[in-house]
């Protein structure tokens, strides 16, 4: 018997893109903090797989490929490879796999780091679904530093914990949702999913 698509975990796959850490010249720091923040954003069931890559762009559009169409992630996240030196391919190889590109992700990730530093101008992340016959997964390029990729996600909030600028994982379940993906539930306190009311499921 199959297993509904909204019981089932939310399958996640994350990429590190960095020549030195796949190298082993320094350890990579995109995958701890990423692991910790879906530990502690996440409610519902989710499982993850991981991949430390190079900055080829051969080799990130393999594992994209690989991570939703054999792996089933619902769920992709990069990190790296997204600014403007020659090395940096990261967008160029997601765009390259992609079904339909989601604009609105990339527009409001440089929105947020727009915040802290002038520089945000200059990443070219990029977000996109990819969709074979009977799966689709949501792919979004995410900046490398830890402090960068927690505030991508959560946004900003002030003093009072009131939310000044909305992250962009408050907009991941619903757009989940609406490729068949499984029903993800958050931790308020770290971010709040939106969702509108017709879509919000009531427990039992």
């Amino acid at each position: 018997m199959s297993i509904d698509p909204l019981d089932r975990a939310l399958r996640i796959g994350l990429v590190s893109i960095s020549d030195r850490a796949s190298a082993g010249i320094y350890q990579d720091q995109g995958l701890p903090a990423l692991q910790e923040w879906f530990g502690l954003a996440l409610s519902s069931a989710w499982q993850m797989e991981t991949r430390l890559i190079p900055d080829e762009r051969s080799a990130i559009e393999q594992a994209l490929i690989e991570l939703v169409d054999v792996a089933k992630c619902d769920l992709v996240i990069t990190t790296g490879g997204t600014g403007p030196s020659r090395r940096d391919v990261t967008p160029e190889a997601t765009l390259a796999v992609a079904s339909k590109e989601m604009p609105g992700f990339g527009e409001q990730m440089r929105q947020i780091s727009l915040q802290f530093v002038p520089t945000a101008i200059l990443s070219r992340q990029v977000a996109v679904i990819r969709e074979t016959a009977d799966h689709a997964g949501l792919i979004l390029n995410l900046p490398g530093q830890p402090k960068s990729i927690k505030e991508t996600l959560e946004g900003l909030k002030d003093a009072q914990g009131k939310q000044i600028v909305n992250g962009i994982f408050a907009a991941v379940p619903y757009c989940i949702d609406l490729i068949g993906g499984p029903y993800i539930e958050t931790n308020d306190a770290v971010c709040k999913a939106f969702r509108p009311k017709s879509a919000i499921r009531t427990k039992a």
